[in-house]
């Protein structure tokens, strides 16, 4: 895993991807207590970064190997990225998608063309599920997060956040990234180590799903005891990934942790500042941002908003923290 990937990744998501922009609202600043530049990948094809990394790994497959249709396992945003990435190169999909993923992100997977597998996460491994359909039907597995082709297509995020930065004149800053398995994480930490490297990345998870943050201070891959039960769904994995962690444990600052409560008061800041609609997975990094001001340094930070598949009532519960 290297630069020179996502570099090349870049180059086959040119005209297919969109570059999402990096905003910023003074009303943000000011609860931050520094200036706060939100790269909200929720404007990404399919309500999140996912997008990139499918594109990035489906078009690097051989013609005849992709043609045979591609699996996927997701709670729902790598389950969108991949049916339209799949669908765009005219080829079949599969995605296994736990029974109590949000309605909007199961009912989305469809609509772009894939068939989906529900299955129950809390008795069944996804894994095997899809490891299983795969050699029944000769599907190529394209993993979440711990795949080489997909961070090096979530690492073109970090590419376009380096050039932005230098666009603004910032130098130092920590990057917070909503961090799941850790596929977005260390793209963008690769990304900006050759093009950014004043700029930190550090992992933000939800409160009782921090296996990434105790594995950074452990230095060794630590699991979550369970597998749901909070509503940052989008970032819930069991661990950090094999291919992932070594490299956030080189590259990444120590990890953030936030509450549910502060991913819903995060949404609706993006909301009512930005105009940006978040999901609560999608909101923690902006969470970290505004309410765990003291655990970061400098004058700049610089967040990501990875995804803005939301239900209806969850956005509801998240903006009547406005009032």
């Amino acid at each position: 895993m290297n630069i020179e990937m996502i570099r090349a990744a870049a180059g086959r998501l040119e005209g297919h991807a969109r570059r999402t922009p990096l905003l910023s609202s003074p009303f943000l600043d000011e609860i931050a207590g520094r200036r706060v530049w939100v790269k909200p990948e929720c404007l990404q094809h399919t309500g999140s970064f996912k997008f990139r990394g499918a594109w990035s790994a489906l078009s690097a497959l051989d013609p005849e190997v992709r043609k045979s249709g591609v699996i996927a396992f997701s709670s729902g945003n790598h389950a969108q990225g991949v049916a339209l990435a799949a669908k765009l190169h005219g080829v079949p999909a599969v995605i296994v998608m736990p029974e109590d993923s949000p309605k909007l992100k199961i009912e989305n997977t469809r609509a772009y063309g894939a068939e989906v597998v529900l299955y129950d996460r809390d008795s069944e491994s996804r894994e095997e599920i899809g490891a299983r359909l795969s050699e029944e039907r000769g599907l190529t597995l394209i993993k979440p997060f711990d795949e080489p082709q997909v961070i090096a297509g979530q690492g073109t995020c970090g590419l376009e956040i380096a050039a932005q930065a230098a666009e603004q004149g910032i130098e130092k800053a920590d990057v917070i990234v909503c961090c799941g398995g850790g596929g977005l994480t260390s793209g963008i930490a690769l990304a900006l180590e050759a093009d950014a490297p004043g700029l930190r990345v550090r992992t933000a998870e939800p409160e009782g799903f921090d296996d990434v943050a105790r594995s950074l201070r452990s230095g060794g891959i630590e699991r979550n005891n369970q597998l749901s039960g909070n509503i940052c769904d989008a970032i819930i994995t069991p661990q950090p990934g094999d291919i992932t962690f070594p490299i956030m444990h080189r590259l990444c600052g120590p990890g953030l942790v936030v509450t549910e409560d502060e991913a819903l008061r995060a949404m609706a800041q993006a909301f009512n500042r930005l105009k940006i609609v978040s999901e609560p997975g999608g909101a923690v990094a902006l969470a970290a941002a505004l309410f765990r001001k003291d655990e970061i340094e400098g004058d700049d930070v610089i967040v990501t908003i990875s995804g803005g598949n939301v239900d209806a009532p969850m956005f509801i519960r998240a903006l009547e923290t406005l009032e």
